[in-house]
């Protein structure tokens, strides 16, 4: 009554106080209204610092009590320790690895007083490397005349070929429908993605390919996490789990890999039956925790095999059992009687395993000094892979159907195929041809078989079917040595009579795979089958020029067009023809490289500016030394599984080469193309862009290493966030990250960590460059 009282005193025209007390009170209340329906401050998910300065500085009570809105209070991190078990894990505060910041700037880490390495020293230095061989750049991105029509953008700022690379991120998630629905996303208080600032400080709305102005990170954005609810529960791997399928068998992995069109915004859980730290290298070799890596299909496959036994809590792997009898080490030292020039360990130094099946190969090789890559297929639903990574085995996981693999060519200096049941003469011997693509001028291809002829596995069938087709009945429980599938088939009595029928085509099929190597020029060096190992192997060798190809009869396959790139690897479909073989002697590829280790550090001479390799080798050489081993407060101990997530040359794992660990470098689409580089000095490496899943399972990796990864996206991603999300995901509990990048990034960076309940175990700032190392906890949402 009264407000209305003012009111109509306000309509006098000489109560002009009046009018004036009017707006007041009206602006008094809806003050009060907007405070009431307002978010309270507390709400925030970390407080953030006025500037990445201070960085070094001890967090403050008020900041540091309840950053993650989890109620941890001050130097009480959360530890999460599973009941009943011995292995848990430990994790420091984040007070104990904070760092000091001296009077005049330089930094000292407290927890050992050692000098921090000069993070900014090189960091420059490393902006230019990245822009060495410009000729290569894009080499192993898609070609655009292979795949499907799309609207191309071209950003300023960003390299050659970002078009193509747009163009390749659309068709990557053209076959998924996948949404994130209220299980999936996570809430994110933050403004639109389409939303940008523009140069006169205010915003505007664009269309959603328009590059972003703003920070990579939105400082002020809050963050509450889910569980991802999938079908593949703790073992999800996005780009290659088919979510949008019916559940049945034959959906349960995507045939090629296909993401979703948003990137999970969620979490992975834990396995079933808990998790705990995973058993350290080299014990790991022989024995891993068996509920680290439960699986239906796994419990099945280990009743079927005897390299593998279930005892206790454990899944051990028995030196004297293998796949194949006698052992591996005498399966090995059959392959160099055969073929003396294969010098394990010195001419071969890198390896392509393919199938994943019983990683003891890449076991008793790495003894040798041999590094392994498992290639773990779509097929493979047992999750083999999953197991080798846990064995600490390098192993990725990718179809392997019609689109190349995500490697350069002429890298591998051999690849294995030992029963890995891949059809090779298939769809006009693509498949085939794609090894030969990766193999090096002069490398190896073995292929080994249980039965001496590679499809013989077709003869297993089961005995209700056996009789009505004439064949020798063959008790059931011969079904073991087959691939899942056939097992499937074979066990259930459900082999029809056309699958059976194949059978008798054995002869014709190895008469198919005979032609198409002689028809690339392989040349058998050994066909054996071993007395002891009862395995029969084929050795085949690639040729080391273009001679013998113009010798040819029939150029079938033809020649590959002078504008077909061999290391365009990244969503290209596979070739029907044959690239050349290099000649002149500034080409990769003449010459096979030195013995290992002197590999490591030799420089071919087809390298150019192989001042900037060195200079960047002694680079990370300086800082492993002198600040990851010494100074981060690590246990490299419990470190052995490592990912490189930009890298360049491979100085950070040449750095690590005398460490008891294995690293796998990643070289970004959108990098110039080094990955060449990385295997001529013996190491490993895959191509990926980090706007898409990675391609292994959760929990793979003690440490992750990202330097200037996020500020080099150039806004490629149209969700950054979700590439921490990503290294969530492929992080084990009580694994570590190194991230080195600017302080704009860092600074939000650290606080996306910390919704995330991970420890942020120390800081350092320099001018406008930092690093921060942060350790992954048990905490699921």
């Amino acid at each position: 009554m009264a407000l209305a009282r003012f009111v109509r005193q306000a309509k006098r025209p000489h109560r002009v106080c009046v009018k004036m007390t009017a707006v007041a009170i009206l602006g008094m209340c809806f003050i009060f209204v907007w405070s009431m329906f307002s978010a309270s401050p507390s709400a925030a998910v970390t407080s953030q610092r006025s500037s990445f300065s201070d960085i070094n500085e001890p967090v403050p009570d008020e900041i540091e009590g309840d950053s993650s809105g989890t109620g941890l209070k001050k130097n009480e991190p959360e530890r999460t320790e599973l009941s009943g078990e011995s292995n848990k894990l430990k994790f420091e505060s984040d007070s104990e690895k904070k760092v000091e910041k001296k009077l005049d700037g330089s930094v000292t880490l407290a927890a050992n007083g050692n000098n921090a390495t000069n993070i900014d020293k090189k960091e420059e230095a490393d902006e230019g490397k990245e822009g060495v061989d410009e000729e290569a750049k894009e080499n192993h991105g898609s070609e655009g005349s292979e795949n499907k029509e799309v609207e191309k953008e071209k950003e300023e700022g960003q390299v050659g070929g970002d078009d193509k690379e747009e163009a390749v991120d659309r068709e990557g998630e053209a076959n998924e429908d996948v949404e994130a629905d209220g299980d999936w996303a996570v809430t994110v208080e933050e403004e639109p993605v389409e939303k940008v600032e523009d140069e006169s400080g205010g915003s505007k709305f664009t269309g959603k390919k328009k590059k972003r102005k703003g920070p990579l990170f939105d400082p002020k954005a809050q963050y509450t996490w889910k569980l991802c609810s999938t079908k593949s529960k703790h073992n999800y791997i996005p780009c290659i789990d088919n979510e949008g399928g019916t559940g049945r068998l034959q959906s349960y992995r995507h045939k090629e890999r296909s993401c979703p069109r948003i990137s999970p915004m969620c979490l992975i859980p834990l396995p079933a039956r808990g998790y705990s730290s995973p058993v350290p290298w080299p014990e790991s070799k022989w024995k891993v925790l068996y509920k680290n890596v439960a699986h239906p299909k796994l419990a099945a496959f280990i009743k079927r095999h005897s390299w593998v036994v279930e005892s206790g809590e454990y899944l051990m792997f028995p030196q004297t059992q293998s796949e194949f009898k006698g052992g591996v080490s005498h399966y090995l030292e059959s392959v160099e009687g055969m073929v003396p020039d294969i010098e394990w360990g010195k001419n071969i130094r890198v390896v392509l395993d393919m199938g994943c099946t019983d990683v003891s190969f890449g076991a008793f090789l790495l003894d040798k000094d041999v590094l392994t890559l498992s290639l773990g297929l779509k097929d493979d639903l047992v999750d083999l892979a999953q197991v080798a990574l846990e064995r600490g085995f390098p192993a990725v996981v990718s179809p392997f159907g019609s689109r190349r693999l995500p490697f350069p060519s002429g890298v591998f200096d051999a690849i294995h195929c030992g029963g890995c049941n891949i059809a090779w003469h298939s769809n006009e011997g693509k498949l085939l041809l794609e090894m030969n693509r990766i193999l090096r001028p002069g490398g190896y291809f073995v292929l080994s078989s249980k039965h001496d002829n590679i499809e013989d596995e077709v003869r297993y069938y089961s005995t209700s079917q056996a009789g009505s087709h004439g064949w020798p009945p063959k008790p059931l429980s011969e079904c073991q040595d087959l691939a899942p599938w056939f097992y499937a088939k074979c066990k259930g009595g459900m082999f029809r009579a056309t699958l059976y029928q194949q059978s008798s085509n054995v002869v014709p099929r190895n008469r198919e795979i005979t032609t198409l190597t002689a028809s690339i020029c392989w040349n058998i060096l050994a066909h054996k089958t071993d007395e002891i190992s009862e395995v029969g192997v084929k050795i085949y060798q690639k040729p080391e020029s273009n001679d013998i190809y113009e010798l040819r009869r029939k150029k079938n396959p033809p020649i590959c067009k002078e504008d077909e790139k061999p290391d365009a690897a990244w969503y290209v479909p596979m070739k029907t023809c044959l690239h050349t073989i290099p000649a002149a002697i500034e080409e990769r590829g003449t010459e096979w490289p030195e013995e290992w280790p002197k590999r490591l550090n030799t420089f071919p001479d087809w390298l150019e500016n192989r001042e900037k390799l060195i200079a960047d080798t002694e680079h990370w050489k300086a800082i492993v030394n002198k600040s990851y081993l010494t100074g981060m407060g690590i246990d490299w101990s419990n470190v052995h599984n490592i990912l490189d997530m930009k890298s360049i040359y491979g100085g950070f794992a040449a750095a690590l080469s005398d460490q008891k660990v294995w690293v796998m470098n990643v070289v970004p689409v959108h990098a110039p193309d080094t990955l060449p580089i990385i295997y001529e000095r013996g190491l490993i490496g895959i191509y990926h862009d980090w706007c898409e899943s990675f391609g292994t399972y959760p929990r793979s990796y003690d440490l992750l290493h990202a330097d200037h990864m996020f500020s080099r996206l150039k806004n490629r991603c149209k969700q950054p966030v979700g590439i921490v999300v990503e290294m969530d995901r492929i992080l084990r509990p009580g694994g570590w990250a190194i991230i080195r990048d600017k302080v704009e990034i860092l600074d939000p960076l650290e606080g996306i960590l910390r919704s995330m309940r991970w420890e942020i175990r120390m800081t350092f700032a320099q001018d406008k460059e930092g690093i921060m190392c942060a350790q992954k906890t048990m905490w699921r949402p």
